[in-house]
């Protein structure tokens, strides 16, 4: 089989082929997430970033090479979520420029829009890692080049170029010694390599079902005729569903207890298992225990959450709803009457108790998210769009978030916006005690920034899976307690985890201790663990915060 060119509708073809590839195998890339935390994102976040495209790809009835380029450029873009994600809409951005003046791509051209994928995404990213998906695509693009005065075949060209890029992409342990250490390739290189694929395969014409082999999704029909009608008569008042895609079978013995821990918060149990996934339905006043015990045993997908109490009110809940959206209209045209005030804010937060420090801090707009859901690009600039202000500041408080923050940075041509480039949660506070309000745009930036520095931020969570980081062996349910720069304690005990990486963040300088607790653990919790603390650093001053955090048993800063 031999193909010279590719015209628009093959195009279309390929990129959706891609993206449904990527969707189908994101949970497979989510585990090579160098630390073993259980919300690793990167599968979801190149599928959420690369899907958002797909969609407007997808609608176009009479594609040009154009209209396509201009999708996937433009959905790409504003879909991008996580560092992974905006790299790619990066890569993508670099190749539609390349290929949108063209009727058709051919060796030529495909070589030359791979090298302007890759120059365009380096230039994005501040400081280019190399052993991660910016490797990888370089290695694909210097093989494009190569290959260009080779052969006018594209099936061999691209054939040739993945098969290059898979052993780039076996190479990155070598380059960076972390996914040596955690035994996985780059997870973001992995992506892309499994965008290429599918897109390889529709090429070639191939009829694909794009889910993984060996996983299927059990049928559970849960019968809602017996459902109570009236509200007091209702004990469980959340129908809870979702799907456990397993890390490893359970045993007969595990089904059973997982079985008993539901019926033990709720009632209306439904659980099918097979050797890779568990499929959950329980009615329970408590979700939140029911997600977290099951991330013990893999990561989540298709969650549902339904308050029947409120079912049989939704003639009232849609009034409400309707009332909501004209007072939230009503708000936003009073907002933009309003004379234009000279600084906004936005920062990106997860957890009452941190939104509520936030907004105390005089921030305009929370958007929710996280680790555990990085927000898109768009996301950002509806929450820039939303401040009457001449120069808004946004606080990504994740490092996984700043590119898509600077992204947007980029898009907003009516305002100033100034990315504060706060990786952690107390850098975002700090950054925010440091404003003041006398000072110019940039001098205010310069003092957030300098606010920052001061502060040590760790993480306390628990392992999905056995690796070792930083030479240090952790095994899956251990409690690890994550810094600014690696794995700084693990342990099988929560609170001697969290005091051990306290006492490695700290030093002569130390005066603060701030912990924030997470929603799984309870004030006392959190004021015992202040005082093993206080009394292992009788020298800092301790201060206790509810965050309500998923995840993560407490945040901890150290300045």
């Amino acid at each position: 089989m031999e193909i010279k060119s590719i015209n628009a509708e093959v195009l279309q073809k390929m990129f959706i082929a891609g993206a449904k590839n990527l969707e189908a195998k994101k949970e497979w890339i989510n585990e090579l997430n160098v630390f073993p935390v259980p919300d690793g994102d990167t599968g979801t976040n190149m599928t959420m970033t690369i899907m958002s495209a797909a969609k407007e790809v997808g609608g176009i009835t009479n594609p040009t090479m154009e209209t396509i380029a201009k999708a996937i450029s433009s959905g790409s873009l504003r879909g991008a979520r996580g560092n992974s994600g905006v790299i790619l809409s990066q890569l993508f951005r670099g190749f539609t420029r390349e290929i949108k003046e063209c009727d058709e791509i051919d060796v030529e051209v495909l070589s030359k829009a791979c090298v302007r994928a890759v120059e365009t995404a380096y230039k994005a990213v501040m400081k280019p890692k190399e052993g991660t998906i910016l490797t990888v695509a370089k290695g694909m693009s210097d093989k494009a080049c190569e290959l260009f005065s080779e052969s006018d075949d594209l099936v061999y060209v691209i054939d040739e170029i993945i098969k290059h890029g898979d052993y780039v992409l076996s190479q990155t342990p070598e380059m960076l010694p972390v996914l040596k250490q955690a035994g996985v390739v780059d997870s973001g290189g992995q992506g892309l390599m499994t965008v290429l694929k599918g897109a390889y395969d529709a090429l070639l014409g191939k009829e694909i079902d794009y889910t993984i082999e060996g996983v299927s999704t059990p049928s559970v029909s849960v019968s809602t005729e017996d459902l109570p009608m009236d509200e007091a008569d209702i004990k469980f008042g959340y129908c809870t569903e979702f799907i456990i895609n397993l890390t490893n079978p359970l045993s007969d013995d595990e089904e059973s207890k997982f079985k008993a821990f539901l019926e033990s918060i709720g009632d209306s149990i439904v659980l099918v298992a097979d050797d890779e996934i568990v499929k959950v339905h329980v009615h329970t006043n408590q979700p939140g225990e029911a997600f977290t015990k099951a991330l013990t045993y893999g990561s989540l997908s298709r969650m549902k959450v339904d308050n029947m109490r409120e079912e049989h009110h939704e003639r009232l809940i849609k009034n409400a709803e309707k009332m909501a959206e004209q007072q939230k209209a009503e708000e936003a045209q009073k907002k933009a009457n309003e004379p234009r005030k000279a600084y906004g804010f936005i920062a990106v937060s997860v957890g009452e108790g941190l939104d509520e420090i936030f907004k105390g801090l005089n921030v305009d707009e929370i958007i929710s998210g996280g680790q555990t859901m990085n927000p898109s690009t768009e996301d950002i600039l509806n929450a820039v769009d939303k401040i009457n202000a001449d120069n808004v500041y946004v606080l990504p408080n994740n490092k996984n978030i700043i590119l898509a923050a600077q992204q947007a940075e980029s898009l907003v041509e009516d305002k100033n916006v100034v990315v504060i480039p706060s990786k952690t949660i107390p850098q975002g506070i700090a950054a925010m005690i440091g404003f003041i309000p006398d000072n110019t745009a940039e001098e205010n930036k310069e003092a957030m920034i300098e606010s920052m520095s001061y502060i040590k931020t760790g993480e306390l969570t628990y392992a999905v899976r056995d690796t070792v980081i930083d030479d240090k062996e952790i095994k899956e349910g251990n409690i690890m307690g994550i810094g600014d720069s690696g794995i700084l304690s693990v342990g099988e005990d929560i609170d001697a985890t969290a005091v051990e990486m306290v006492k490695e963040m700290q030093d002569e300088d130390s005066e603060i201790v701030s912990i924030y607790f997470g929603a799984e653990v309870t004030e006392d919790d959190a004021n015992a663990l202040s005082d093993k603390i206080s009394e292992a650093l009788p020298d800092v001053e301790v201060e206790v915060y509810p965050g309500g955090q998923p995840i993560y048993y407490y945040i901890i800063s150290v300045e």
